[in-house]
């Protein structure tokens, strides 16, 4: 296996060898045919030969943080809550590309303690023992970290009821391997799903509840602020889904025959309604949820529970008397018309909450150690979020901490002597020696002295727009001052 110096100096000269006539587009209309496209397989080998490089920095992060190290963990002490968030914030990737490299290095570092002489560790002890050849392939630059990826993701495991062996899979890895080169990832995936059903055809009912072992709806962070939600479902919901789609969106396909007159009307007016496809799928979508989590059945209780699900949206009073600003949706940093807030405002009602010069209203003292509900609705308007540098949680995920601590410091339960933070960043304040801070200009954190010996404060900025935009705070000030300091998540 290549060593990590060499891989990386390998890369960077196939860089410079590809790239070295190709100072500006100008230079690249001149190239031949032949020439452009040879010069993009040598960049694509570069760069897979660097990807190599990144995912095996990426697998030993994630050994250091492996689980059983607790909060003592790489990526914990930094301040993180996993490895991937780790990878990610140093290589400024997508959470889904970061997590691909930790996958794929841990893979690699599965083979290397497999084939090391010093007794690291052998097959029998890897995650995934079918995989070596693969986590081998990546290290020396042969194999992408996507290809790699389809490949894993394509065979899947061995059958718990021994229907398909490691050896099987190990097998149809090397056949993939060998075929890698005339495929792209997304072909290897087909070709890896392939492999696997000609393997296990016996093994339906397994693959079936492996579907509904992996059924989900993740929520992502989309560059504008919104969240994007993906949903994997099981055989049974996708055909549900699938049924549902179809039927919204079938008079303006014309392939479905109404009877009725109620049909029909319902017919032509989604076929003469303004909105695209796409859009009325979307809103009809979310109005039967609206629908189903606005009844008061005992079924509903029992999924989402007495409360029901709310949005609370923040605006100024100066911005709704003089009808000149925006509001914003706690959560969201996207803002929202102030139309849209009279509208919410009509529908659902309002709560006043006061906000002095420095944004500390509803203070308690000593005489309640718990912040009270109305406390936390300012705390979530003036904070965001979690306040720990980096982190995205919303404030619904977020637990009230004392920065004077309730037992050590005999703190207050005072709005400026408190702060929001996750589970994740809360534990970690109070297990690892980080300490907050209010100088009286805003909250800082102070690292552990095993994080940085001079213990340099690092700012922590508020994550509500909605505060910037009542205080007049200069958003382009705050988002220097956050680039100037560690955003562990």
């Amino acid at each position: 296996m290549a060593g990590l110096e060499d891989l990386f100096t390998e890369s960077l000269m196939a860089i410079r060898s590809a790239t070295s006539a190709l100072a500006s587009v100008g230079s690249l209309k001149a190239l031949p045919d032949e020439r452009l496209v040879e010069a993009q397989r040598t960049v694509a080998d570069a760069r897979r030969a660097l990807d190599s490089s990144a995912s095996m920095i990426a697998g030993e992060i994630q050994h250091r943080s492996r689980p059983e190290l607790g909060y003592s963990g790489l990526a914990q002490r930094q301040g993180f809550r996993t490895p991937e968030k780790l990878v990610q914030f140093a290589t400024g990737s997508t959470a889904r590309d970061a997590a691909a490299l930790v996958t794929v290095g841990a893979l690699i570092h599965d083979a290397e303690a497999a084939a090391s002489p010093d007794g690291r560790g052998d097959a029998t002890e890897v995650r995934e023992p079918w995989l070596l050849a693969v986590g081998r392939a990546v290290a020396s630059g042969a194999l992408g970290v996507d290809a790699a990826q389809a490949i894993r993701t394509g065979l899947g495991r061995p059958g718990a009821d021994g229907g398909v062996t490691v050896a099987q899979l190990d097998g149809a890895a090397l056949t993939l391997l060998r075929e890698a080169s005339t495929l792209n990832a997304d072909a290897l995936l087909q070709r890896a799903r392939q492999l696997r059903d000609d393997l296990d055809v016996a093994g339906v009912a397994e693959r079936e509840q492996q579907l509904r072992d992996e059924r989900s709806i993740r929520r992502y962070r989309r560059p504008n602020g919104l969240s994007r939600y993906v949903i994997d479902p099981d055989i049974e919901t996708a055909a549900f889904l699938d049924d549902l789609y179809d039927h919204t969106t079938s008079p303006r396909r014309s392939t479905v025959a109404f009877h009725s007159d109620d049909d029909r009307a319902w017919a032509d007016s989604v076929s003469r309604d303004t909105r695209t496809t796409n859009q009325f799928v979307h809103d009809t979508f979310i109005d039967l949820l609206r629908l189903a989590v606005g009844s008061d059945s005992p079924a509903t209780r029992r999924l989402i529970g007495s409360r029901q699900p709310s949005v609370r949206v923040l605006v100024s009073a100066v911005a709704l008397d003089s009808g000149h600003g925006v509001g914003r949706i706690e959560g969201i940093t996207t803002p929202v018309s102030l139309a849209t807030v009279e509208r919410m405002a009509c529908a659902h009602g309002t709560v006043q909450v006061a906000f002095d010069t420095g944004g500390n209203p509803l203070d308690l003292g000593r005489e309640q150690r718990l912040f009270t509900p109305r406390q936390r609705i300012a705390l979530a308007a003036r904070d965001g979020g979690c306040l720990f540098p980096g982190c995205d949680r919303p404030p619904s995920w977020t637990e009230a901490h004392h920065i004077d601590h309730w037992q050590r410091d005999h703190g207050r339960t005072d709005i400026d002597r408190g702060v929001l933070l996750c589970r994740h960043h809360h534990m970690l304040v109070h297990n690892n020696g980080w300490e907050i801070r209010n100088d009286g200009d805003g909250f800082q954190l102070i690292p552990p002295i095993a994080i940085d010996p001079s213990q340099t404060p690092r700012v922590m900025p508020t994550k509500s727009a909605a505060l910037r935009d009542l205080l007049g705070a200069d958003s382009a000030d705050i988002d220097n001052r956050r680039q100037k300091t560690l955003q562990p998540a």
